[in-house]
């Protein structure tokens, strides 16, 4: 086997040393840390949580000066493990990639950090470890922000219809007063009218739930062309940014959060729920109740007026 494959599967402190930058540099590592989490794109791995297992190595600037036996004057293991529990309560991640990526920024913003390789491998998805490895430096991050960065994320609109809203003949009107604001607009609807199936699975329920929303998502999306139904947080950040008016089709965002809205929400409060999600301006119900709580200011409009 050559030097490069044998290198290709060692653990990260020996990779570090055999790429080792000129000049000195110290090693901090955390081997075999072994998490269980909810992660993965594929639908077995929903609703389920697996053995996720870490090697970090860190190469840190040496410190110079005495240590005089004090932990606030190094960069501590514990910054390591806590960049990774971090990460994994920020929201539900279908890819490691992304994880591995999040990690190693955290990790470099630290200051005596230099450069991070970052393993992660699932132990229960097969009969080995199946996992991914990154290396990252400072001059990545630094690489990274000298990038022209986009405008700040809009605080939008979020308007909940009710299918009987979605049905007026006041629809348009509203939609051109709201495409006339300066803020973005995302629309949220319920169940449509027809019968949902019923399962005693909580999950499968949960599911249908979802997918009945989206199946009135884009039965709105059909009554006025403005209307977009979008699934994820890029398109909605993309929407917002130009212009368009979305309609939240919820199962992606919902199920991909770590601190999403309880199983037995109501549309109405997973549409406030999105709202202090997205940060919004402001949450309009349209020929609905408000719900109990919301943690942006809301507003009430019956379907008689056709002015908001």
């Amino acid at each position: 086997m050559s030097n490069e494959i044998r290198l290709a599967f060692e653990h990260p402190a020996e990779r570090a040393d055999a790429t080792a930058p000129d000049g000195p540099l110290d090693r901090i590592s955390v081997r075999d840390h072994v998490v269980e989490v909810e992660i993965g794109a594929f639908q077995a791995e929903r609703g389920t949580t697996q053995r996720i297992c870490f090697n970090v190595v860190v190469e840190v600037r040496p410190i110079t000066d005495p240590l005089a036996d004090d932990v606030d004057r190094i960069l501590s293991y514990d910054r390591v493990t806590e960049a990774i529990t971090a990460e994994l309560a920020e929201e539900r991640l279908n890819l490691l990639e992304t994880l591995a990526e999040r990690i190693a920024e955290r990790i470099l913003a630290e200051p005596q950090a230099v450069r991070t390789f970052v393993r992660i491998e699932k132990l229960d998805r097969g009969p080995g470890a199946l996992g991914v490895e990154i290396v990252r430096s400072v001059a990545d991050l630094a690489t990274q922000a000298a990038a022209p960065q986009g405008a700040q994320r809009p605080h939008p609109h979020v308007v909940f219809l009710s299918n009987a809203a979605a049905a007026s003949p006041n629809l348009g009107t509203w939609l051109d007063q709201l495409q006339a604001r300066a803020e973005p607009v995302v629309l949220c609807v319920g169940r449509p009218p027809a019968e949902v199936p019923e399962s005693d699975h909580p999950m499968v329920q949960r599911r249908i739930d979802l997918l009945a929303i989206e199946q009135n998502a884009w039965l709105l999306a059909a009554r006025d062309a403005r209307c977009v139904v979008v699934d994820t947080r890029t398109e909605l950040d993309w929407a917002m940014k130009n212009g368009q008016i979305s309609v939240w089709a919820p199962s992606k965002i919902v199920l991909d959060a770590v601190d999403g809205p309880a199983p037995e929400a109501a549309p109405n409060e997973l549409a406030a729920w999105l709202a202090g999600h997205l940060e919004a301006s402001d949450f309009l119900l349209i020929g609905e109740n408000p719900p109990s709580a919301a943690p942006v200011p809301v507003l009430v409009q019956d379907i008689a007026r056709s002015g908001l």
